[in-house]
């Protein structure tokens, strides 16, 4: 019996969930967002699954490099854009297509003698202000390039909403209306939608979407689970219990015995822990899937290991399936009890689960 935990990828339900993108932006091309190793999922694979996607976006040359290596041949996009000049002839010979958010950038292909012209993404800070250029920068920054020896004609023009997944606010319309002020009379391609503005904000598609999350069929808006806009959970996050052990009321569990028993129960060990990317601050009460029913995570996470209540008359023997997250219970839930978002839990495997990629339905 393997103890290794096991994150299975189902790369139909992957493409189910770019069909689902495909539905709610039917006008609009999808360049589909890898960075972070596909959020965990596996950049390669999940790049070689997403075949209907228009193209590809990563945040950095090594992954971009690492998909042509594989063979992608999909436009892919730097998120980050490129670090220094150095690079730029190593985007040229990958047709790689980059990012210009500062002004180094922008000198540095003015400056540059390249063999042939690079496309370019030119982002606007509407209001994240983490990326981009100041909306007063624009109509410089928009003439130069287009005057660069070094970028294809037919810029692109983007911009990144900063509260998407917060329904109503005010500063996503804030930030919508400055990028149409700004951008209304140009005829080169938009994009602005991210997951969250594909599902909840329609008159945001434009040209081109960029969805992540919901690719992988969690939901991008709070308190909501994929399901609920017919997305399907790409991974499924499993264990095995290999240890049972009774304990008394009155007796602790754990590192410093944070959690005591209120009844004689019996404790379940499961070979799952923060090594393997479970999150360390999960609390008490986070549900585990375990054989048909869902128990309690009690007790702190260990490095390899974490302990759930099974009960007074558990049914469950060693070996038992334990699904951390998966079809059989959502991701979004055990984020809220871990204080934190389905991003950083998956982003968060190491490599000491097991990846199975699935093809079937």
């Amino acid at each position: 019996m393997s103890r290794r935990p096991v994150a299975q990828i189902n790369l139909a339900a992957l493409g189910h969930n770019l069909q689902r993108v495909q539905q709610l932006a039917p006008a609009s091309k999808v360049l589909a967002v890898l960075k972070a190793n596909a959020y965990g999922h596996g950049l390669v694979k999940v790049a070689q699954a997403l075949t209907a996607a228009d193209a590809f976006a990563v945040a950095r040359i090594d992954e971009a490099l690492a998909l042509r290596t594989a063979g992608i041949v999909k436009p892919i996009v730097l998120l980050e854009g490129f670090y220094e000049a150095a690079e730029l002839p190593i985007l040229l010979a990958n047709n790689l297509q980059t990012v210009v958010h500062n002004e180094l950038q922008l000198m540095a292909l003015e400056q540059a003698e390249l063999d042939g012209q690079l496309k370019v993404w030119l982002k606007i800070d509407t209001g994240m202000h983490r990326l981009g250029i100041a909306p007063e920068q624009f109509a410089e920054f928009y003439r130069r390039l287009w005057q660069c020896p070094a970028v294809q004609p037919g810029i692109r023009l983007m911009s990144h909403f900063c509260c998407a997944d917060i329904p109503g606010s005010d500063k996503t319309e804030q930030q919508q209306a400055l990028f149409q002020l700004l951008c209304s009379d140009k005829a080169e391609q938009q994009s602005l939608a991210n997951s969250a503005a594909i599902i909840s904000l329609p008159q945001s598609h434009a040209d081109w979407v960029r969805p992540g999350l919901m690719l992988h069929g969690i939901s991008p808006l709070p308190n909501q689970s994929g399901q609920q806009h017919q997305l399907q959970p790409v991974m499924r996050l499993s264990s095995r219990l290999i240890a049972m052990r009774q304990v008394q009321a009155g007796e602790t569990v754990g590192y410093g015995g944070n959690w005591q028993a209120k009844v004689t129960t019996w404790i379940g060990v499961i070979a799952i822990g923060y090594g393997d990317g479970y999150p360390r601050h999960a609390s008490n009460g986070t549900p585990v899937w375990l054989e048909g029913r869902e128990v309690q995570l009690v007790g702190r996470v260990s490095m390899d290991m974490i302990t759930v209540d099974l009960g007074e008359c558990p049914t469950e023997t060693i070996g038992a399936e334990a699904v951390l997250w998966g079809p059989e219970l959502a991701i979004e839930r055990v984020a809220q009890c871990a204080d934190t978002i389905p991003y950083e839990l998956l982003c968060n495997i190491t490599p000491r689960v097991n990846y199975q990629y699935l093809t079937g339905q």
